[in-house]
């Protein structure tokens, strides 16, 4: 299904578009790329809008370099050549980007740590696995506040597992927010989890040019956040 056929469908912002890239503030609800649901996904509607956009015949070339969860809002960015799309693949496998994640946890979260891992996956659900039997998973998170019995923190990945940041919190006795998969009992949003990828920092993949690219928050998380 596209979204000129589902007027209902999510709506990312544009935050970035080059030649080479397309940024996107991808709502919490939509998938990054088509399932078995056949909903509309993230994937479709940068199609879609490089088609219109710059009016090109025929399907508009779009790489997936990175994935966010469905119930997780944030930036993404798409590759639109395939050049392009190695480059910056390599960047996320060489760890040379730099992601920065908002959560709403669930109890009172440690000033700051860092925490190091093993997860593994069993189908759509993660686990933490003994030493070796797993994949090594590791961040570093600092608490902004704590309001209700909840707690506002910045998460820097070191990895990108499935499921990294909500099961290494959760595995703790934090769960976040309206993550009713790993614990959480409060509902948040529209069957959103709390977390959300703030920033996200790339050399472009042409010009080299250092990057970072930033998110605004969804309107459900007004109240949780501090006043600027």
């Amino acid at each position: 299904m596209s979204f000129k056929e589902n007027p209902a469908a999510l709506i990312p912002e544009i935050i970035y578009c080059d030649n080479h890239l397309l940024v996107l503030n991808k709502p919490a609800g939509l998938l990054v790329q088509g399932d078995q649901t056949g909903d509309p996904s993230l994937f479709d509607f940068a199609s879609a809008y490089i088609k219109e956009r710059y009016n090109k015949p025929g399907k508009a070339y779009i790489g997936l370099v990175h994935r966010l969860d469905r119930p997780v809002s944030g930036v993404v960015v798409l590759a639109r050549t395939s050049k392009a799309a190695a480059r910056l693949s390599r960047q996320f496998l060489e760890k040379r980007t730099t992601k920065i994640y908002t959560a709403l946890a669930e109890g009172e979260v440690p000033a700051h740590g860092e925490w190091i891992d093993f997860i593994s996956r069993r189908g759509a659900t993660g686990h933490i696995a003994p030493e070796g039997e797993g994949s090594r998973a590791d961040l570093r998170f600092e608490r902004l506040s704590i309001l209700e019995g909840l707690s506002l923190v910045s998460v820097r990945l070191g990895t990108g597992r499935h499921h990294q940041i909500r099961l290494q919190f959760a595995s703790r006795g934090y769960p976040l927010l309206g993550d009713f998969r790993y614990g959480s009992v409060r509902q948040f949003g529209d069957k959103a989890v709390a977390l959300h990828a703030t920033t996200l920092t790339l050399f472009h993949p042409t010009t080299g040019e250092e990057m970072t690219f930033r998110a605004g928050f969804p309107d459900f998380w007004q109240g949780y956040l501090p006043e600027e």
